[in-house]
């Protein structure tokens, strides 16, 4: 049976500068449970996708779906493609289009994801992704948030840790007033065909310079369409992230 949309949620318990991140306890839930609750009322099929045991059992607990993958993935795309495939030859279902969820935003919002999934149903698109408007200036100079630039349809053009465009004709602090910049919001969708395609790319010049692998699809010329929200995006990265949505949030 064909159907449209399976939400896959990469979590891995071995980040670099968080590990064990999926479980930190936000009131009385692991992140990921929060991220799972609030996906699952866009979703009929949502699951779990990880490495490591100990995450595996902590999303049965609270009832979830989840889906054992392999430890070699080097990316959360990666991870959802296979869970992808093992999900269908479990269930005997196809899917028309995946989406990548990020298992580090315990505040996503059902409106941003409703947003991708229109986004990725525009006749055409094989990848679609969010954006927002730059939110302070500090932001233009922070490596760690992406910035990208887009054309009149908004398919982007190129996405950078450095800041761009480059407004030749004023200093960075007037920037924003000159020109739109926008922020990269890392959720994906994927029509399913084109996520088989892209896991089997070989890394490419431009990813592995800015170290970001949605260039490596750009490069082999997949057009990644995005489509903009208003919505704050409030990522766990470090320790440090969860005591500022802690002091932030109510849980």
């Amino acid at each position: 049976m064909v159907t449209e949309f399976l939400g896959v949620i990469p979590a891995r318990y071995a980040s670099t500068r968080f590990p064990g991140k999926p479980l930190a306890l936000l009131g009385d839930k692991p992140m990921i449970q929060w991220v799972y609750e609030r996906a699952s009322s866009l979703f009929d099929h949502l699951l779990v996708a990880t490495d490591d045991k100990r995450i595996y059992d902590a999303v049965k607990a609270f009832g979830g779906k989840v889906q054992m993958t392999s430890d070699k993935h080097k990316s959360g795309t990666d991870r959802c493609a296979e869970a992808a495939s093992l999900y269908e030859q479990q269930t005997g279902l196809v899917f028309n289009h995946v989406v990548n969820i990020q298992g580090d935003e315990p505040l996503i919002q059902t409106e941003q994801l409703q947003t991708l999934i229109d986004c990725i149903q525009t006749p055409g698109t094989g990848i679609a992704t969010l954006i927002r408007p730059l939110e302070a200036e500090e932001e233009l100079g922070n490596s760690n948030v992406v910035k990208v630039v887009v054309d009149k349809s908004f398919r982007a053009l190129y996405f950078s840790r450095a800041p761009i465009p480059f407004v030749r004709s004023s200093g960075a602090k007037q920037w924003p007033a000159n020109i739109p910049f926008y922020t990269h919001i890392g959720l994906y969708a994927f029509r399913r065909e084109i996520l088989e395609q892209v896991v089997k790319m070989t890394p490419s010049a431009l990813e592995q310079a800015e170290s970001l692998e949605q260039l490596r699809w750009m490069e082999n010329g997949i057009a990644i369409r995005t489509a903009i929200t208003q919505l704050p995006s409030l990522g766990v990265d470090t320790p440090e992230d969860l005591e500022h949505i802690r002091k932030q949030q109510s849980f």
